[in-house]
């Protein structure tokens, strides 16, 4: 592996780093969390956050956009939202005798999905095309989101009641799931102290131009992989496919998403190349939620670690390339 590559960004760590810093100002202790949030806006990709509330969710989505300099809209799912809401919906303009398309809240640069889980599955749908193209068809009519586009959902795990689950092709469309967690004891001390009980309070101030974030997300792209890392990432999905305790493999489209997540996590790191570290760091957060057991648990925590489990046996024994 050539190790004297020029790095697409020159500046691509010092940029990240920067990013990063003025995000845990907010967000301590929790540097995973953050670096896969940002490994997931330099893949192009959206995130969905499992944990129970209160834990930062929309603090971390609302100090993301206001660190990249981007807008940011929330969108609390509930179960009588349609898709108008989330989408816009045309309005006749009886002066100029015309329909008009309102833009809805979904036409931002990062868009919290608060409660994805509440609201019905036609509504969820809504989601899909835009999470995978960056543009909506309403009325016979393409609209394109601003970039950097990136959808940041949350859900409650364990709260049942007036849920709908999100099926496997709403899934599929995130790159990344992760949870928070509960901070330790000196950065919940330091959170009791600020006081700061709403994310419209705090003070975030933009560190990354817009400009920057795009030039980044290109350069991923650009970042170097060699044969040899294909070919270990495809027999990990291979793997998963061959794996009896799973009901189904990972798609082609998770094979895809863990190479644009094992590239932006290098150019994070500021190099022009992916290492085996890169795509097997990387293999959980990527595929654990595209994937389900053939016969399914009633406690969702036990059958993510079940899942998760099986998933790192699976790292550990296939070779990485040397």
């Amino acid at each position: 592996m050539n190790s004297n590559k020029v790095i697409p960004a020159p500046h691509a760590f010092e940029t990240v780093e920067r990013l990063r810093k003025n995000i845990e100002r907010t967000i301590r202790g929790k540097t995973d969390a953050v670096d896969k949030v940002i490994i997931c806006l330099l893949a192009r990709g959206h995130i969905l956050i499992e944990d129970l509330p209160g834990l930062g969710k929309t603090t971390l989505a609302y100090c993301l956009a206001r660190s990249i300099d981007c807008s940011f809209s929330r969108i609390q799912f509930t179960s009588d939202m349609l898709p108008s809401d989330i989408i816009g919906v045309s309005i006749y303009d009886e002066r100029e005798r015309e329909f008009t398309f309102k833009r809805g809240p979904i036409f931002a640069n990062v868009v919290l999905a608060d409660e994805i889980n509440r609201t019905t599955p036609k509504t969820q749908s809504s989601l899909l095309e835009v999470m995978g193209r960056a543009k909506l068809s309403v009325d016979g009519q393409t609209y394109t989101v601003p970039p950097p586009f990136m959808v940041i959902a949350t859900q409650n795990p364990v709260d049942y009641e007036g849920t709908f689950p999100l099926p496997e092709s709403q899934m599929d469309r995130f790159l990344i799931r992760m949870d928070m967690g509960y901070p330790d004891f000196e950065n919940e001390l330091s959170i009791l102290k600020d006081g700061h009980l709403h994310y419209d309070q705090l003070d975030a101030a933009p560190v990354v131009s817009k400009k920057e974030i795009i030039e980044l997300q290109a350069h991923v792209r650009e970042v170097y992989v060699e044969d040899t890392i294909y070919e270990y990432i495809v027999k990990l999905v291979t793997a998963t496919r061959e794996e009896t305790q799973f009901r189904s493999g990972v798609s082609p489209r998770g094979t895809l998403s863990l190479k644009a997540a094992a590239q932006a996590r290098a150019l994070a790191q500021g190099r022009a190349f992916v290492l085996p570290e890169d795509v097997a760091t990387l293999v959980l957060p990527v595929f654990g939620h595209r994937l389900v057991l053939r016969k399914p648990m009633s406690d969702p925590f036990e059958e993510r670690r079940s899942i998760e489990g099986l998933l790192q046996k699976i790292v550990e024994v296939t070779p990485e390339p040397s």
